[in-house]
């Protein structure tokens, strides 16, 4: 998926972007008293804030070790995106729904329409742009990926994340003018605060699904499954190994993986075989896969290994007979 430097690339962008935008929106939402202007204004503030976390995020992740957090800062990045999905839906959605119900209830006609029009024009240019440099650069991410299954294989929500944003931020734009449109036409004031709530729906499920993903990478999601059969392959090939019963695989960052491999050696090899075994293993895994920070090993035959993986799941609540039923981890032997 994307790598972190073009991510910067993609918010610096849409954070200038915002910027201009959310100015020319307020100065329009002051001279004309639309409603659904000053969403969209809260709007792409509020996105200008997101990108500054973001990249707030993406320099604390590339901290190094140190005594109180031995694997790093890497998660930092998926704390500061879930941030980022909160704001969207406090401040973002949370101001224009509140902005709609109350044009709504109490409906005020739209002056100075034409700077309106002006500014959602300029606007929609500005978020376009953006938009498009975050559609290319996660675009080529993806490779052969859907769209949606590029989102949900991603492990750096920055990408997406402006993606999304830029996203309902066209969306918005075209809400806003469709209900300064219909208010003026129609003389109907309450238009615009449709709008505003329009707006603020489209903003909470961006929201939602940035949260969804967030959350998952916060907690923890294991790398590429061809990753993992790529390190299971390399321990297999090494002298002395009898077998390897399993890895797994946990994101820490976008290029930060680690890995815990179980192994069963050779029973003629003493510990200092052992440990050469183990050492070459690591290199040849890092040489491999840069983005593999920590790599542990765990001596244990077959067996072992599948009782202990069989229990694992049985706490989870998984019945007895369902952890039967499953089936042995790739490469495991009995």
């Amino acid at each position: 998926m994307a790598e972190p430097s073009s991510s910067k690339i993609v918010i610096y962008a849409a954070l200038a972007g915002n910027l201009l935008v959310a100015l020319t929106k307020f100065v329009a939402a002051f001279v004309s008293g639309s409603s659904s202007m000053m969403s969209e204004g809260v709007h792409s503030v509020v996105d200008t804030a997101n990108e500054g976390v973001l990249l707030y995020g993406l320099r604390r992740a590339r901290q190094g070790p140190d005594e109180v957090h031995p694997l790093g800062h890497g998660r930092e990045l998926y704390f500061w995106s879930f941030i980022v999905a909160v704001l969207l839906f406090a401040l973002g959605a949370g101001v224009s729904i509140y902005q709609g119900i109350a044009r709504i209830r109490a409906p005020a006609p739209i002056e100075n329409v034409t700077v309106s029009y002006i500014v959602l024009a300029l606007s929609f240019v500005f978020e376009g742009i953006s938009w498009r440099i975050s559609q290319r650069s996660f675009g080529a991410a993806k490779g052969d990926l859907g769209w949606w299954e590029a989102v949900r294989k991603s492990k750096d929500p920055s990408s997406f994340a402006v993606l999304f944003e830029d996203t309902a931020a066209l969306i918005g734009i075209a809400f806003a003018a469709l209900g300064i449109f219909l208010a003026e036409r129609l003389a109907m004031p309450v238009f615009d605060g449709i709008a505003s709530l329009m707006i603020g729906l489209v903003l909470a499920a961006s929201s939602a699904l940035l949260a969804r993903e967030s959350k998952g990478l916060l907690i923890g999601e294991r790398a590429d499954p061809q990753i993992a059969a790529s390190i299971e392959a390399i321990a297999a090939a090494e002298p002395g190994i009898a077998g390897a019963n399993g890895v797994l695989t946990t994101h820490l960052a976008p290029e930060q993986i680690v890995v815990a491999l179980s192994l069963e050696f050779d029973d003629a090899l003493r510990t200092p075989q052992i440990e050469a075994a183990v050492v070459h293993i690591e290199q040849r895994v890092r040489a491999a896969h840069r983005e593999v920070v920590a790599l542990f090993v765990k001596p244990q035959t077959p067996g072992a290994f599948e009782r202990a993986r069989r229990a694992a799941v049985a706490e989870d609540g998984t019945s007895a007979a369902t952890a039967d039923a499953l089936p042995d981890t790739p490469g495991a032997r009995r």
